[in-house]
């Protein structure tokens, strides 16, 4: 099936959607989207702060179970590429995905009288193998590859009944790829290093990496898993983490002999 055909035949078995995010003007195109396609009756937007646990649980969390009586699928999305507000990437892109996991399985987890689900978290490439150049991201997203990993095998032996999983994208036709030298802080030197980068990996497309989550969505098979996605899309592999790349890192093999001076 085309992917626009899958999207369909999932939100038509859910029924509706509720778009959390912190940017209002962000949400907007995409909740008009989703209200000409499925009706407005069917999606809500709330804004909400993932760096607050309050305004997850009390006002979106709460309100989404309220409005559509449960929570069957949450997609942690929100994410942010500044190492000099180094702390801040952490909370958002690592603290961020732990928090609406936990407070999520409060009302997806069958132990506790839900209905169970599917979690899937977004990672990166850099969740992978590091990226010199912003060593804060890098940690952000191993973390979330490793969160993601170890909630699966607890769901499994435990009972929860939801599936975990996460997409690792390479460089995406997003906002975090602009304004790279600033984004880079305090590594702005290795700028041509990750330029480089993204001229030997190529660009992904946002819907190449809503097919990679509809994959894992959708696939009852699929718990613990990684999705590495690269340009083009056939290169998309599906990792099990039985092997180590912490003694690697993405970079042009140009650049290496320089920087090992």
């Amino acid at each position: 099936l085309r992917v626009s055909m899958k999207i369909r035949i999932l939100f038509w078995s859910l029924q509706v959607v509720a778009l959390l995010d912190i940017n209002e003007a962000a949400a907007e195109r995409p909740l008009q989207a989703l209200e000409q396609q499925f009706g407005a009756e069917k999606t809500i937007f709330l804004k909400c702060d993932v760096e607050s646990e309050e305004q997850i649980r009390g006002t979106a969390f709460k309100k989404t179970v309220e409005t559509f009586g449960g929570i069957d699928i949450l997609c942690n999305n929100a994410g942010i590429l500044n190492e000099t507000s180094w702390e801040k990437t952490i909370s958002i892109n690592l603290m961020g995905v732990i928090r609406g996991t936990y407070v999520a399985l409060e009302q997806m987890n069958r132990l506790s009288g839900g209905r169970g689900g599917v979690i899937v978290n977004t990672a990166s490439m850099a969740g992978i193998g590091p990226f010199l150049s912003c060593p804060s991201y890098t940690a952000s997203k191993f973390g979330v590859v490793g969160f993601t990993r170890a909630m699966a095998a607890a769901s499994e032996a435990s009972g929860y009944g939801v599936r975990f999983n996460a997409v690792c994208p390479g460089f995406v036709q997003t906002d975090l790829m602009t304004n790279i030298p600033v984004r880079l802080g305090q590594f702005s030197n290795l700028t041509a290093a990750a330029h480089q980068l993204v001229d030997v990996m190529g660009m992904v497309a946002v819907s190449d990496v809503a097919a990679a989550a509809l994959e894992l969505l959708t696939d009852n098979t699929k718990n613990g898993e990684a999705l590495l996605i690269t340009a083009p899309l056939f290169a998309t592999l599906f990792l099990k983490f039985t092997f180590s790349l912490v003694s690697s890192h993405f970079l042009p093999l140009s650049l290496k002999p320089k920087l090992r001076k």
